[in-house]
Order: structure tokens, then C-alpha cells, then sequence
């Protein structure tokens, strides 16, 4: 199974489109925050697609809850956009989360900078921003989730 992941578009609602076209290879999309609106209103676009949204600090008007849990795979995925736990100044308080759900992958945004890190049992991925990379380039996620293992790859848009 392959999931695609974006956060932080803040207003670029065509690179999410282009995004959700591109990844025909993914039925499962976490979205990661700041402007929601940008993927809500793609949804009935996709409905072969389905769709996990959190709020983020730029979506104070959502009634979004700002993180969640799904199981996908036998695998599970603590999601979040990541201003509540601090991750600007550390992922330890994402970290103790996700660890203490149980979770095997924790997907957040907020910082703008793509990031893959293994750590005590835990892949913690931060797809960088779809809309306004902090770096230049403008990134988004794709895990394959298989019996056989995890694998996050971080995509650079072009």
C-alpha cells in the first residue's frame, strides 16, 4: 500500500491538485495542515482517494482536530500538523505521542523542512511544504507500507 503525504500548502490549492493527479499510485492522502481548505475542496475530485486532514496553526476557523490515528496496512500512523507538540524546537514531545499510541510512523509539518528520521522503533516524517518550502524546493511524502517493511521517500516537485 503507498500513501501520499503534503502539509502546509498555504494557498496553493493547483500544486495539491497536480500532486493528487501525479500519485495514481496512492489511494490513501494525509494531509497535514495549514490551509485545509486547499485539499477539502479537491476531495469530490478524488473520490476513488481517500483523505486524513488536520488543522494547523493557520487554520484557526476549522473544526479539523489537530492530530489523529489511522491504521493502514496493520501499520499505525499518528498524524499531526505538529505546532502542538513544539516540533519547531525538537520532535521528543511527537516522539512520546506517537510512542505512547503505539504507533509506528508519525507524519507532521509545520517546520517546512522535509525531514525522515528513525527513531526507538518510530519513522518520524515531515513531508516539507507543498507551498511555501522554507528551503526552495518544495516537497511532499510517499510511504509504501508493506509486510515486509516501511519505506518513506520524500519527492521534490518540480
Amino acid at each position: 500500500m503507498r500513501i501520499t503525504v503534503l502539509s502546509d500548502s498555504h494557498r496553493r490549492g493547483n500544486r495539491v491538485r497536480r500532486i493528487l493527479e501525479e500519485r495514481q499510485d496512492s489511494d490513501h492522502i494525509f494531509f497535514l495542515g495549514d490551509v485545509v481548505t486547499d485539499i477539502e475542496d479537491l476531495q469530490a475530485k478524488f473520490p476513488a482517494k481517500t483523505f486524513y486532514i488536520v488543522s494547523g496553526n493557520c487554520d484557526p476557523f476549522s473544526l479539523l482536530p489537530s492530530s489523529g490515528i489511522e491504521q493502514l496496512a496493520g501499520r499505525r500512523i499518528f498524524y499531526t500538523h505538529g505546532h502542538v507538540f513544539g516540533v519547531k524546537h525538537g520532535i521528543g514531545q511527537l516522539l512520546h505521542a506517537a510512542k505512547a499510541a503505539n504507533c509506528e510512523i508519525a507524519l507532521y509539518g509545520h517546520t517546512h523542512i522535509p525531514q525522515i528520521v528513525y527513531e526507538d522503533g518510530l519513522y518520524l516524517v515531515n513531508p516539507g511544504s507543498c507551498g511555501a518550502p522554507r528551503d526552495g524546493k518544495a516537497t511532499y511524502a510517499v510511504i509504501d507500507l508493506e509486510p515486509s517493511g516501511i519505506m518513506p521517500i520524500l519527492v521534490e516537485i518540480t
